[in-house]
């Protein structure tokens, strides 16, 4: 099996253009392994879509399918075009989450940056949940897959190793949660730190940052409607959210190695 290895500020991915195989939950986790395996946050499968230019499957280094990825999206807009299976530079790509329009940024015949309009952010009031003696304010937020943003006065020195899976599988979640832990820098910019569901401590999730500007602008602690710079580990995304929750995600895409396995 032939396999590029592609990352959206850190977030890697193993990309394949073809049908899923039946055994994908123990391919995934095999390859995924970051000591015996390639070592990824997971892996995602390309097709043709019937009801879009192209069609992405997620499934994370656990094994478990994803509905979204942001980061794992703008990297499919770079795989296509890059290796010549179109040459538009709008596209539509169908996931579990709907259809995601894509524009592509190219120069010298290769993507540098993508745009992904992500959908509405759907943002709740705030809610609470214990994590051992410790009571924790969230902002419950769903672009296309579910998030609990935490805002902190210091993302670093968060314990996210230990807090992120006690969230991720908390009662409060039975589907389990990505967790955001977001710290204000200013009206137009944002620190976040993620754990992802079913792959742990990420260096970016594109969906996170979605969610957190989202959340963000909701409470008012940054403007609607202009760019918010969220700086993640593996880098920055830029996220705007208009009036109507609709969310625009850029960011860049870059292509790591080929390989093949057996």
């Amino acid at each position: 099996m032939h396999f590029t290895k592609m990352h959206g500020l850190g977030n890697d991915y193993l990309y394949v253009f073809g049908e899923v195989p039946d055994d994908i939950a123990a391919l995934s986790v095999r390859l995924s392994d970051r000591h015996f395996g390639a070592g990824s946050d997971g892996m995602i499968y390309i097709s043709r879509s019937q009801v879009a230019d192209f069609k992405m499957r997620i499934f994370n280094a656990d094994g478990s399918e994803a509905m979204m990825c942001g980061n794992g999206i703008r990297c499919v807009g770079k795989y296509v075009y890059d290796k010549g299976y179109t040459d538009e530079t709008h596209l539509t790509i169908e996931t579990l989450s709907g259809i995601k329009d894509l524009e592509l940024t190219v120069r010298h015949g290769r993507v540098q940056s993508v745009s992904v309009q992500m959908g509405k952010a759907s943002v709740r009031a705030e809610e609470s949940l214990r994590i051992g003696a410790k009571a924790l304010a969230y902002t419950p937020v769903h672009v296309g897959n579910p998030h609990a943003v935490f805002f902190t006065d210091n993302a670093q020195t968060v314990p996210l190793e230990i807090w992120g899976p006690q969230i991720e599988h908390h009662p409060a979640f039975p589907d389990g949660v990505n967790a955001e832990f977001v710290q204000v820098l200013s009206d137009s910019e944002l620190r976040m730190r993620v754990w992802e569901r079913g792959s742990g401590v990420t260096m970016a999730c594109g969906t996170g940052a979605s969610a957190s500007a989202a959340a963000a602008v909701r409470k008012g602690y940054c403007r609607q409607g202009e760019p918010i710079a969220v700086h993640l580990d593996g880098g920055t995304l830029h996220i705007t959210v208009d009036a109507d929750g609709s969310v625009t995600m850029a960011g860049p895409a870059e292509t790591v190695y080929e390989g093949e396995t057996v």
